[in-house]
């Protein structure tokens, strides 16, 4: 991955690296390797959105063990699930 210099990128690596959760570390951790610089300022919204919700349903919902919630279900869901990181 690039050097970030954005502060907002920054945070987005750091948070998707450390969530607490080594399995949704690796997840997310390949995802932002991978897509971070090519998002678009909304799709940034929506992933920044997605790293609200809960740890453990984050990880059910991208690894396919549960249908996620119409709320969170946006295209960076999509990318998250469809996505080479998955399990």
């Amino acid at each position: 991955m690039p050097e970030l210099s954005d502060p907002r990128l920054k945070r987005l690596v750091y948070r998707s690296k450390y969530t607490g959760t080594k399995e949704l570390d690796v997840l997310l951790s390949r995802f932002v390797d991978r897509h971070l610089p090519a998002l678009t300022q909304s799709q940034l919204a929506l992933y920044e959105r997605l790293l609200e919700a809960e740890n453990p349903d984050l990880f059910m919902w991208i690894s396919g063990r549960k249908p996620v919630p119409e709320q969170w279900d946006n295209e960076i869901m999509d990318l998250l699930k469809h996505s080479d990181a998955r399990p």
